[in-house]
């Protein structure tokens, strides 16, 4: 129901994650839903931050902190200016209440566990559109979460790198 779902985005700041940022606000969020947006960063300079927020991430980061850059530095994540003009216009516009949450570790389990910890009904991510033997040397984040995620996930396709 519209209103108190639990929307999660898998952002890297890549373009493919900033169009499935845009697509969840244009076509699923609405009024009273909370907009998770999910970071996960591979590893992280402060020993004692992994320690402690390994298994479950950092605080929840409300979007007045998530705006501060000196905020974001302390957690190792560069403000990006596109990110926060789209999330400011959304919670103002389609009043939803905007949240992030960091993770460290390995970027497909760790977008795994956040559906689980936040409790998410859907997850939104883009795909960076790698060729199949890309795809199977590196490991695709995109196949392991749709295979492995326990709510529904959306990706989001570049529809100029994903021409045929």
């Amino acid at each position: 129901m519209p209103g108190d779902r639990k929307i999660g985005v898998a952002m890297d700041f890549s373009k493919s994650s900033k169009l499935a940022l845009q697509w969840a606000i244009d076509n699923l969020a609405d009024k009273g839903d909370f907009l998770y947006i999910i970071h996960v960063k591979s590893d992280s300079a402060d020993e004692s931050r992994d320690v402690l927020w390994t298994t479950h991430g950092s605080p929840l980061i409300p979007l007045t902190e998530f705006r501060e850059p000196e905020i974001m530095k302390k957690y190792g994540v560069q403000t990006d200016i596109e990110v926060l003009d789209a999330l400011d216009t959304a919670s103002r516009q389609k009043e939803i209440k905007v949240v992030t949450k960091l993770y460290w570790g390995d970027a497909r389990e760790k977008l795994c566990e956040a559906i689980e910890d936040l409790k998410l009904d859907s997850l939104v991510m883009g795909s960076r559109g790698l060729s199949t033997i890309k795809r199977i040397l590196l490991g695709s984040v995109t196949n392991y979460v749709m295979s492995n995620a326990a709510c529904p996930v959306t990706i989001v396709k570049d529809p100029i790198s994903h021409k045929h």
